[in-house]
């Protein structure tokens, strides 16, 4: 039997429920990417082009600093990788959480939150980030069918 973690990162409490249905559902560690300077309101308001958020986004090379790493990643054969689609893409604090660590030979579940949109690129984007790593495209806005169907993978 594998082990299993579900990392995630939520802007606004969203993808944060999910994640801990997710771990429930799949006997799963749980491990929240917690920016180092959390995001305000303002820092989040996608219709302002100096936005900390859209200034993030408009710059795929961005890397926003995270407060802590989980060190232990070797003990885990499947991590479920949870996050708001913001752009089409995963925001790029999942990059900078996917380069802190070695996920080669893990399969990497991602699963999202959206308003309106699909994956979009976020699993291509992704991949750079987890070298050796089996990226899998989950679902976004997941039912709870859904999170048990993705707690089986």
């Amino acid at each position: 039997m594998s082990k299993k973690l579900v990392a995630y990162f939520s802007a606004g409490g969203n993808t944060a429920a999910l994640a801990k249905k997710l771990a429930a559902a799949a006997g799963a560690d749980l491990f929240e990417i917690e920016p180092a300077v959390r995001y305000t309101a303002q820092d989040l308001d996608w219709m302002n082009k100096q936005s900390r958020s859209s200034v993030e986004m408009s710059d795929y090379s961005s890397r926003p600093a995270i407060a802590g790493t989980k060190s232990d990643l070797a003990e885990y054969d499947t991590v479920y990788v949870g996050f708001p689609i913001w752009w089409y893409i995963a925001p790029t604090i999942i990059n900078t959480f996917l380069e802190s660590g070695d996920f080669s030979g893990k399969r990497v579940i991602l699963f999202a939150t959206s308003g309106g949109s699909g994956f979009g690129k976020a699993a291509d984007n992704l991949r750079g980030s987890a070298v050796g790593a089996e990226i899998i495209e989950g679902k976004v806005n997941p039912s709870d069918s859904d999170i048990k169907a993705l707690a089986e993978m």
